[in-house]
Order: structure tokens, then sequence, then C-alpha cells
């Protein structure tokens, strides 16, 4: 009876030091799939820093672009003017814009 308990214990620590070893292989496995996952996130992170970087490097370009070229600049005054109220004329002196420019902008911008 004795011998028979001692038989069924070793079989059970048999099973346990089995059970651990696998355990301990397992988890071994994961923590190598976390450091992985880990390095991913991380190299993404970086891209997307680098992304926005550049996104807003470009909208900085063209906002810059956009009051540099002249004729940008007479035509956003002269739909300014158009928001404030101006009439067909006040455009076409003050903007020196012909009379089919100064019309097609009222046409778009005017609130009606």
């Amino acid at each position: 009876m004795f011998s028979k308990r001692l038989q069924q214990s070793q079989n059970s620590n048999v099973k346990l030091h089995k059970q651990v070893h696998s355990d301990a292989e397992q988890i071994s496995i994961l923590r190598s799939e976390i450091a992985e996952v880990r390095a991913s996130v991380l190299s993404i992170g970086k891209r997307l820093v680098e992304s926005e970087s550049y996104v807003k490097e470009l909208a900085q370009q063209q906002a810059a672009q956009k009051y540099d070229d002249p004729d940008a600049k007479i035509y956003s005054r002269a739909v300014k003017m158009v928001e404030l109220g101006a009439d067909l004329e006040e455009i076409m002196r003050e903007c020196e814009l012909p009379r089919a420019e100064a019309e097609l902008l009222m046409s778009l911008h005017n609130k009606s």
C-alpha cells in the first residue's frame, strides 16, 4: 500500500515536472513573440512620427506658396472683399481684375 502511494506520488511528480518544463518552454516562446511585436510597434511608431513630420512640412510649404503667389493674393483679397459685401466695380478697381473674373468670383463666393 505504501509502495503504491509512493509510485503514484512519483508518477504525479514526473507529470508535474513535464508540465512545468512545457510551461517554461511556452513562456519562453511567448516572451520571444512579445519582443518581436514590441520591436514592430516601435518601428511603426517611428515611421508614423516621420510621416507626421513630413505632412506638417508639406502643409507649411503649401501655405507659404499660397502667400508667395501674387495672383493668389489678388484673388484672396477679391474673395475677402466679396465676403465683406463689396460691389463689382469696387472689386474690379481695387484688385485690377477684368469684369468677367470679378463677376465669376462674385457668383462663386457671394452669400445669396
